[in-house]
């Protein structure tokens, strides 16, 4: 396992244990709805980023 996916690997780990279901729900709803539709956007968003960014992109074609 290459540093970069170990890396990954514990931030989404302390991501995980950090923010507990019911506390992040409740964040949501006093931030306001919209602002957790943008927020659960950029957040895959960005993973999405990432996990591209460790495979290096690779097109295997057809």
């Amino acid at each position: 396992m290459t540093t970069s996916r170990l890396s990954l690997l514990f931030v989404l780990a302390t991501l995980a244990t950090t923010l507990t279901g019911c506390e992040l729900a409740g964040d949501l709803v006093k931030g306001g709805i919209w602002v957790g539709v943008i927020g659960v956007f950029v957040v895959v968003a960005i993973i999405f980023w990432l996990v591209t960014k460790l495979g290096g992109g690779k097109n295997t074609g057809a």
